[in-house]
């Protein structure tokens, strides 16, 4: 089995709502020794989604996907997209699989409340905490199982980012870690080792140590990815990413491929 490579397989551009181009992404991406990367703007047609991209820029930003995989045969570019999970997405999104090889799958709103965005933290004075963080892993674990098929669940503890402190559950995370990773077993997903919690200054990965544990002894395969909205941030903490996972127990590394299915690397 080959040794893992330098991959990112989450990232975002001008087209949802990150900063840069598809082609200033690839840019990064080659300059950090990138060999496997995957676009992946933001998906949710839900009209208080207002991060996604809008689906008559759909055409252009696979466009601009079949450009950069023109101009940069050195690196392999997989078309994907983050597909925010609410009820019957699957039925809005269905028309991209033909097109998109790998969809993360993503829960950033409980009901039409952010979870993530200090600029509307409604939901954690509208609810308990304990409330919201049952709610977030309940609807977690349903987003696994959506008729769509997500291949991989994008930063599962999220809810972290002002989950803590005041924001806190009373009722021990290791249940509610265990609830995900059976959730994330039985559905046959990937899980999403995600840097941007590094970024965001709160000293673990998504997921947190204890999460990606349990992921493991599930037996959950792993994917990596930077999250990135902003070029410089392309690639951003894979190697440790890498490592987090070894010392967790992983030894191979799942990557989605541009033409479809996975190639396992050794990590």
């Amino acid at each position: 089995m080959q040794r893992a490579p330098i991959v990112d397989c989450h990232m975002h551009t001008f087209h949802s709502d990150g900063e840069p181009s598809v082609e200033e992404n690839v840019q990064a991406a080659l300059a950090a020794g990138c060999r496997i990367m995957a676009a992946t703007d933001h998906l949710a047609l839900a009209e208080w989604m207002d991060c996604s991209i809008e689906r008559d820029r759909i055409e252009a930003y696979w466009q601009d996907i079949a450009e950069a995989r023109g101009r940069h045969p050195e690196i392999e570019i997989v078309c994907g997209f983050e597909a925010d999970w609410y009820p019957g997405v699957e039925n809005d999104i269905s028309f991209i699989r033909p097109a998109a090889t790998y969809v993360l799958g993503s829960v950033h709103y409980l009901d039409e409340y952010a979870i993530d965005w200090d600029g509307d933290l409604q939901i954690w004075e509208l609810m308990s905490a304990d409330d919201v963080w049952k709610r977030y892993v309940d609807d977690w674990c349903e987003a696994c199982f959506c008729p769509f098929g997500f291949d991989s669940m994008a930063h599962p503890d999220l809810i972290k980012l002002f989950g803590r402190g005041e924001h806190a559950p009373s009722r021990p995370l290791e249940q509610m870690w265990g609830q995900m990773a059976e959730a994330a077993r039985e559905a046959d997903v990937h899980v999403e080792i995600n840097t941007a919690a590094l970024r965001k200054h709160l000293g673990e990965f998504y997921p947190s140590p204890g999460l990606l544990r349990a992921f493991f002894d599930a037996e959950v395969p792993i994917t990596v990815g930077s999250d990135a909205h902003k070029a410089q941030d392309v690639c951003a903490g894979i190697q440790d990413a890498y490592r987090f996972a070894f010392e967790t127990g992983y030894r191979t590394l799942d990557v989605p491929r541009a033409l479809g299915g996975w190639t396992t690397f050794e990590l």
